[in-house]
Order: C-alpha cells, then sequence, then structure tokens
C-alpha cells in the first residue's frame, strides 16, 4: 500500500522589502525536494508600494495575499489561512534558502512534530565589515542555542505539520511570537528538534540604527511576554541586572571568533556588544518601570 506523500505549504511574510522578496523567491524556486506537491504564499502586511506591485514583483511565482492585520504573527496568520499544504514551512522574505532547505526540514519532521534550522548570517564583503555586521556575525540567529539550550525555535525557519498548527493555534501579536508559539507547543506536549541542514541565510543589519530598530521591538515584545507569566517581572528585572556583567563573559567569544578576518572587526563587534548590552540594561528597567 502507497501511503500518501504531504503537500508543502512555504508561508513567506513581506512587509516593503521587494528586493529581498524576489531574491527569497529565486532561492525557493532552485529547491531539490521532490514528490510533494509545494505551494508558496506570500503574506503581505500592506506594503506602501501597494498590491499591484507586489504582485510584479513575484511574477506568479508565488500566490499572494493582504494581511491588513499589523504585525508579523498576524501576518504569517494569514499566510497559513490562504494556504492548503499538510506541512508548514515558515521563511522571512528577506532569507534565501539553501538548495535543499524544504528537502531538509520536511525530513527532520519525521523524527520530530516541529522543527526549526540553521540561519547563517549573510555580509556584504565579509573582509570589510561594519561594526553591526561584525556583531551580527557573532551573535545573531544562533537557532541551535534558541532550540537545544532556550527551548523555541524562531518563526523564520519553521517547519511543522497543519494539524499540530492548527492544534497549537496562530501566532499572537504584540509580543515575540516565536518563542510564545514554541512555548506553547511544547507545553501540549509537541517536541521540538534542530535541522542543522535545513538552513537559511539571513542578511546581517548593517547600521547602530537598524540593530536597535531591532532590539526596540525585541525587548518590548519580550517584556510583555515575560510580565504576562507568574514571577515574569521579577525574573526580568534578574536578567536585566545581569547584562552588563554579561560584556564580560561573552568577551573571549568575539576576541576569539573565527568568523571575523581580523582584530579590527573583533574590535568593532565588541564595541557594539558593550554599547547594546548598555542600552538593554538601561531600556529593560524602563519598561519594568513603565509597566509598573
Amino acid at each position: 500500500m502507497t501511503v500518501p506523500v504531504p503537500s508543502v505549504s512555504v508561508i513567506v511574510p513581506h512587509y516593503n522589502d521587494l528586493e529581498n522578496l524576489s531574491r527569497c523567491l529565486d532561492a525557493l524556486e532552485r529547491q531539490t525536494l521532490t514528490g510533494h506537491r509545494v505551494e508558496i504564499v506570500v503574506a503581505d502586511n500592506m506594503s506602501p508600494q501597494g498590491e499591484a506591485e507586489v504582485a510584479r514583483i513575484i511574477a506568479g511565482r508565488a500566490k499572494l495575499v493582504t494581511v491588513t492585520e499589523r504585525g508579523a504573527g498576524p501576518t504569517r496568520n494569514g499566510g497559513v489561512a490562504a494556504s492548503n499544504g499538510e506541512l508548514l514551512a515558515f521563511i522571512d522574505s528577506d532569507c534565501v534558502a539553501t538548495p535543499s532547505w524544504l528537502e531538509e526540514g520536511v525530513r527532520a519532521l519525521m523524527m520530530h512534530d516541529f522543527v526549526g534550522g540553521h540561519v547563517s548570517v549573510l555580509v556584504d564583503d565579509p573582509r570589510r565589515m561594519t561594526p553591526t555586521e561584525a556583531f551580527e556575525t557573532v551573535f545573531a540567529f544562533n537557532f541551535e542555542d534558541y532550540i537545544q539550550r532556550k527551548g523555541f525555535t524562531g518563526s523564520g525557519n519553521l517547519f511543522v505539520p497543519r494539524q499540530i498548527f492548527d492544534a497549537v493555534g496562530g501566532f499572537r501579536a504584540a509580543v515575540s511570537e516565536d518563542v510564545d508559539w514554541s512555548y506553547r507547543a511544547r507545553a501540549l506536549g509537541y517536541r521540538l528538534g534542530y535541522a542543522p541542514n535545513a538552513e537559511v541565510g539571513h542578511p546581517a543589519r548593517r547600521s547602530w540604527r537598524e540593530l536597535l530598530a531591532k532590539w526596540q521591538r525585541v525587548n518590548r515584545e519580550m517584556y510583555l511576554l515575560a510580565s504576562a507569566r507568574p514571577g515574569g517581572r521579577l525574573r526580568w528585572l534578574a536578567r536585566t541586572w545581569a547584562l552588563p556583567g554579561s560584556v564580560l563573559v561573552h568577551t573571549p567569544k568575539v576576541l576569539t571568533s573565527a568568523r571575523l578576518p581580523d582584530l579590527r572587526a573583533r574590535l568593532a563587534a565588541l564595541g557594539i556588544l558593550v554599547r547594546l548590552r548598555m542600552w538593554r540594561f538601561v531600556d529593560g528597567n524602563r519598561l519594568l518601570l513603565k509597566g509598573r
């Protein structure tokens, strides 16, 4: 008796990043997965260029759905609602999947209930990194650590059967939706796994302004998630006050990183580490006092 091969829906949330969206779709067209019906759904969150321009960039490579509710979580949910696959594969529109990404992620679902893959950091010129690029090369997108030590996976490289996604429920708005969703899934008994060969590349942020914009959002979302749990505000306070000391803990990691080409890049990354941890210390206390 032949076992039916499950169909796959690739969900690509998008907002105002048409150049990277086109590059993402180019990579999805080169996937090695065979034997599965695959659809690609671009969920656009009301990009200012308008639906017609987004459709022009997609150029028939994906199904387009417009999501009016703002936020990454609702946008992903809108993509899921417009899709038909039995397996869901999530990738961000600024990411570039390796050719075997889908194949490896689908294979990993044979051993786990939901899966996160590997995310590598992409820089324009590895020999001439900006300080922010150097910092992100060392610290950003460590999905292996997220999954194996912290118990969650980012939603920019996530594989899950639709049946499990429906049982857990969609991504929530205004919180770190991938952390929250992973914790809810694990609370229901679903097993999270790491698929190192299901790899996508994510561009590093190039400037302090771009990095700060990310952390303003992440800090706010993580605080809201933490404060909703018993004892969460106290744990937030402890983590916040540990941030200055964490600079000393992570300094050796920066200075010995083989991912950085030279001492200049290491010192530049170290400067961003100090600056960001101190900003997070101040902002973490501000959020706590404001929330109170």
